[in-house]
């Protein structure tokens, strides 16, 4: 079953300050670095960065903070509205999808504990699950956590996000349609660890890496 990840990195990063946070260093290289790596190590077959517009300097700082990852089959895509929130991001990223793809493994790209056993536990479940569930992370308390595998029967909706509001609306749509069979369309998969799912927002966040 071929899935691809979608790494968001189009984000303003707003609460980090006047620097972009995905660049700020994490174990001596930038954190879209770690998290891309852990991608191309990882079960999925394809890597979609969803990035600032191509004339921004953001989209040119990322391409230059992976190029020496040699990663295997990368594809940069810009949000031309990256303003506009997450939603945005998500839906540039589904929309650059193949045909090929059964499922979209969506990732954001301030992760950097983020490894690939993480996401090589998510993908089986997707599979055995036929690829028609959501297969989301969750931590210790049962919270639903990124990364979420997203089957392509919901790209649709995907692509049509926009805004602040990424995909937890649509996972609460699941579970309502499912009702009584809710766990058949929407899957928790936990881990005991949750530092895996911490993100980087602000400085201090950073801070408590280094």
């Amino acid at each position: 079953m071929d899935i691809a990840a979608v790494m968001l990195a189009a984000g303003e990063s707003r609460r980090f300050g006047s620097s972009n946070k995905l660049l700020a260093r994490v174990g001596g290289e930038p954190i879209i670095a770690r998290v891309a790596r852990a991608l191309d190590r990882s079960l999925v077959t394809a890597i979609i960065v969803v990035t600032p517009p191509e004339q921004q300097s953001g989209a040119r700082e990322i391409a230059t903070a992976l190029a020496p990852l040699g990663l295997r089959t990368t594809r940069l895509v810009e949000n031309v509205a990256p303003a506009r929130g997450m939603g945005s991001s998500i839906a540039a990223g589904v929309r650059a999808l193949s045909t090929r793809h059964h499922g979209a493994l969506i990732v954001p790209g301030d992760m950097p504990a983020l490894n690939p056993a993480v996401i090589d536990r998510l993908i089986p479940v997707f599979i055995a699950a036929g690829g028609e569930a959501v297969v989301h992370a969750a931590d210790r308390d049962g919270r639903q956590r990124n990364p979420v595998i997203w089957p392509r029967r919901l790209f649709p909706a995907l692509a049509a996000l926009d805004g602040e509001t990424g995909g937890k609306p649509i996972i609460a749509a699941e579970r309502a349609a499912g009702q009584a069979d809710a766990a058949a369309r929407v899957i928790a998969v936990p881990f005991d660890d949750d530092t895996l799912f911490c993100d980087i927002d602000t400085v201090a966040d950073l801070a408590r890496w280094l």
